[in-house]
C-alpha cells in the first residue's frame, strides 16, 4: 500500500486539472503583467494534502522578457493549464533554461526521481487501453481527488545525467512517460527553444496501449527536488500550442 500511495500522490499532483479554456486558444505563461504570479488558468498543484514545500513559480523579468522562474527546494509542484478535450494534431513550443541542476536526480530510481524543469502534455487514453492494475489504481485516484485524471502524460524534461533522446517510464507509474530533450551537454544560463509534434510523440510512447491519439487535455510546467532533498532553478517562456 505504500507504493499504492506514492503513486497515487504523484499521479494526482502531475495531472490534477480544473476549469478549462478553449482548446485552440494560445497557451502562453501569460498575461505577465504586474503581477508575480502566473495568471489563471495556470494554477499550481500538488500532491493531496501536501506536507513538503510546494515547488514556487514567479513571474520575473530576465533578458529584458517576462518569463516563468521555476524553483524547487526540497519541493514538488506543477504548474497546469487545463484543455477542453481536442483529439487535433498539436505542435507544443518553448524556451527554457536551467540555471541550477540536480546532480544527485536520476530518473531511472524513485529515490532519484526528481527534475529540474519539465514540459508535460496530459492525455485523455481511454480507461479500457490502461492495464488492468494500473486501471484500478486510476479509478481510486479519481476517486479520491474528485477530478478526472488524464490517464497518459508525455513530460519532456532537461536532465543533468541522461542523454537527450533517452526515453523512460516514470519510476512510479507508466501513466507518466518522459523524453529527455536536454542533457550534461547543454549549457546552463543559456535559453534554448523547443517544438515538439506532441501527435507523433504520444504514438510512439504509448504504443503499446494506443492505436488513436486521445484528446489532448492539458499543459503542465514542473520542477521537483523532494526525493534527492536538493534545489534547482529554471526558467520558461514563451510557451504555446499551435
Amino acid at each position: 500500500m505504500g507504493h499504492a500511495r506514492i503513486w497515487l500522490g504523484g499521479l494526482a499532483a502531475t495531472l490534477l486539472l480544473a476549469a478549462a479554456p478553449q482548446a485552440r486558444e494560445p497557451l502562453l505563461v501569460a498575461p505577465m503583467g504586474a503581477s508575480d504570479k502566473p495568471a489563471p488558468p495556470w494554477h499550481v498543484v500538488g500532491l493531496p494534502q501536501q506536507s513538503k514545500p510546494f515547488t514556487q513559480f514567479s513571474v520575473v523579468t530576465l533578458d529584458g522578457q517576462r518569463v516563468l522562474r521555476v524553483e524547487a527546494a526540497s519541493s514538488y509542484g506543477n504548474l497546469v493549464h487545463s484543455l477542453h478535450e481536442d483529439v487535433g494534431k498539436h505542435q507544443l513550443a518553448w524556451r527554457w533554461r536551467v540555471d541550477e541542476g540536480i546532480p544527485g536526480a536520476d530518473l531511472r530510481r524513485k529515490d532519484g526521481d526528481d527534475s529540474p524543469l519539465k514540459v508535460c502534455a496530459l492525455f485523455d487514453l481511454a480507461t479500457s487501453a490502461v492495464p488492468f492494475v494500473e486501471r484500478q489504481v486510476l479509478r481510486i485516484a479519481r476517486l479520491r481527488s474528485g477530478e478526472t485524471l488524464p490517464s497518459a502524460s508525455i513530460c519532456y524534461v532537461w536532465d543533468t545525467h541522461l542523454a537527450p533522446g533517452t526515453v523512460l517510464d516514470n519510476a512510479f507509474t507508466r501513466r507518466i512517460r518522459f523524453i529527455v530533450l536536454r542533457g550534461p551537454e547543454t549549457p546552463l544560463h543559456g535559453w534554448v527553444s523547443e517544438r515538439r509534434d506532441v501527435w507523433a510523440d504520444f504514438k510512439r510512447l504509448f504504443a503499446d496501449e494506443a492505436d488513436a491519439v486521445p484528446p489532448l487535455v492539458g499543459v503542465a510546467i514542473g520542477a521537483d527536488a523532494d526525493n534527492t532533498q536538493s534545489h534547482s532553478l529554471g526558467y520558461v517562456s514563451a510557451i504555446s500550442l499551435e
